[in-house]
């Protein structure tokens, strides 16, 4: 009878010293903790590329809002509006909502920027926010709607670092700033005038402007924010206007109804903080 191996039970060769499959699995063991750590080496790569491309993104962020502030012009009003509201308010409040104006502006030029129209550096205007000059105008309702919803986009991301220090640190700063800047960029999507809403319901068609202002009636319901009840008076008011065009812009729809709900939650929550 041919031998077997006593510990896997194989059948061995005759005259075989050894038995070929437990001298491999013992090499297999033996690589096992080189090959877990090369192993690892996959999710870290892939995490660290990521992490790349984010880092890319936040530096291409970070330096054209740095290059905004190299205007003399852009500077210098911002310190006038600074002294205005540090007089009523104090100074850190007064540094962090210029700021977020700042933020929500640089969003507009970074999206001027994208479509190749010239605009000017944002001037700030004390006790009125500041404004963005362009040197052309889009092409079509679609780029006009980006470039004005560009700013409340931005907008919203610089409540949402404020709402997430305030919750990290439970500063009551950091919570007026988050709930001024929601209120602040809520109070821009009126869809009136040249508001940002304004050029972004300028690409919605009839049905999407029910579908907007209907959202905005929902939000107003949950949180009986008078603005949100502005916002769907001027909803309305769009819908009986003669500029809605035929085709559905689907992106600037999204883009609208998420700003409504997010910029509203954040609102809320410091509310009832």
């Amino acid at each position: 009878m041919p031998s077997v191996c006593p510990k896997c039970g194989a059948a061995l060769l005759e005259n075989a010293s050894s038995c070929p499959q437990c001298d491999l699995l013992a090499q297999q063991q033996q690589q096992h903790p080189i090959r877990k750590k090369l192993g690892v080496l996959g999710p870290v790569g892939a995490a660290i590329w990521k992490f790349k491309t984010f880092a890319l993104i936040a530096l291409s962020k970070g330096k054209l809002l740095l290059l905004g502030l190299t205007k003399i012009s852009t500077l210098a009003s911002m310190l006038l509006s600074m002294g205005l509201y540090w007089s009523l308010y104090g100074w850190r409040f007064a540094v962090g909502f210029v700021l977020s104006i700042y933020v929500h502006e640089m969003g507009h030029v970074a999206a001027l920027a994208r479509y190749g129209i010239a605009a000017t550096a944002p001037m700030f205007i004390p006790g009125f926010g500041a404004v963005v000059r362009l040197k052309a105008y889009p092409a079509n309702p679609g780029e006009d709607a980006r470039v004005g919803l560009a700013g409340p986009i931005w907008g919203f991301g610089a409540a949402l670092v404020a709402l997430g220090v305030y919750i990290a640190t439970d500063s009551g700063i950091w919570r007026a700033l988050a709930q001024t800047g929601a209120w602040i960029n809520l109070f821009n999507l009126i869809p009136i005038w040249q508001l940002d809403g304004g050029r972004g319901f300028r690409a919605l068609t009839r049905q999407q402007r029910i579908m907007a202002t209907g959202v905005a009636l929902v939000l107003w319901a949950v949180t009986s924010e008078t603005v949100l009840l502005l916002i769907s008076l001027g909803g309305i008011y769009r819908f009986f206007t003669h500029d809605a065009p035929e085709q559905p812009d689907n992106v600037a729809l999204f883009q609208y109804v998420g700003l409504l709900a997010a910029l509203s939650a954040i609102y809320g929550y410091t509310v009832a903080r």
